[in-house]
């Protein structure tokens, strides 16, 4: 067990150490495109996925969007000679390809069905604080009183942007899925942090959607049907979520990331419910409600409390240890 965990240690160790000597050089114009690029690609799958539903099933809509993603995947990994996965790494690759990809899906596309896009980005936007709470209790990362505040804010937000969805006081039951889809996203984090020391970004995202992609294959009977008998609208929304939201922004993501600070960049995902919001009004003419907006503001507020100020100061060794098992 120690001799497994040394060499993951020790590239955790020179991670940190370039990330430091690095944390002051100048962020090159190229990363700060590709890191808008990724932000507007991702803001605008949420009005995307509104119009595809207007035809398709959240099933077909799924297993459609991410054949196009693992197609756009596969044809960069010929050229890319990605390294084969590890026989112990599968189970755990599928595992985060079953909840970042398919759990994620089916959750975030019912909920789609009734919660407009602006409030779903919002909901969405939590994932970050249950990440922070499955890694409290996994990576041994603690949070700090004034990230149990964010905590307790953006869960706060949250139930009002539920609240907003449905009659009064009453949730809609949509929005709940939608929660769901933000906690499956905060667990495929974690075990993305588990990985990222034996492969790259892309590697990683790559082997969760293919994984995840054939997890969705049992839910897509009557796919082909539908696609026949989809207006050109729908299917062209599909497609547009499966090249670009789903493969283009990942790989914009990665390359913004390799040229930045993890936090200084992961701050900026925090503009997406903005984006969202404005992109489905234009888009769709969907208007958000006063208290999904005050929900939004109150939970996003949480979220980057628990990320400025949420973690207690540890010494770095443990914690990295805690990152390598």
């Amino acid at each position: 067990m120690v001799t497994a965990a040394t060499p993951a240690l020790k590239v955790a160790e020179q991670q940190v150490e370039f990330s430091h000597n690095n944390s002051h050089a100048p962020i090159p114009v190229a990363a700060w495109t590709a890191l808008a690029v990724a932000l507007l690609f991702w803001a605008s799958a949420f009005a995307g996925i509104r119009v595809a539903l207007r035809t398709y099933t959240p099933a077909h809509l799924g297993l459609l969007r991410y054949s196009v993603a693992s197609l756009v995947l596969a044809l960069y990994a010929r050229f890319a000679h990605f390294r084969l996965p590890r026989r112990r790494d599968i189970p755990m690759l599928v595992l985060a390809g079953s909840l970042g990809i398919t759990l994620y899906n089916l959750a975030l596309n019912y909920g789609e069905t009734r919660v407009t896009a602006g409030s779903a980005s919002l909901l969405v936007s939590s994932t970050p604080i249950w990440a922070a709470l499955l890694a409290m209790f996994i990576l041994r990362e603690r949070l700090s009183p004034a990230g149990w505040l964010g905590v307790l804010l953006s869960f706060a937000g949250v139930a009002l942007i539920a609240s907003g969805e449905g009659r009064g006081i009453h949730l809609a039951p949509q929005a709940v899925f939608i929660v769901a889809a933000a906690m499956a996203w905060g667990i495929y984090i974690i075990i993305q942090k588990h990985f990222l020391g034996r492969y790259s970004a892309l590697e990683f995202t790559s082997y969760s959607v293919w994984s995840g992609t054939l997890l969705l294959a049992p839910f897509g009977r009557g796919l082909v049907h539908a696609v026949r008998s989809a207006p050109a609208s729908a299917t062209l929304a599909v497609l547009y979520l499966g090249v670009f939201p789903a493969a283009i922004a990942s790989f914009a993501w990665a390359y913004a990331l390799s040229h930045g600070p993890a936090g200084k960049m992961a701050s900026f995902l925090y503009a997406i419910p903005v984006f969202a919001t404005f992109i489905a009004w234009i888009w769709l003419g969907e208007v958000p409600r006063t208290l999904s907006l005050v929900g939004g503001a109150i939970a996003i507020a949480g979220v980057i409390l628990v990320n400025l100020r949420g973690r207690s100061s540890t010494p770095s060794s443990p914690n990295l240890s805690s990152r390598a098992k």
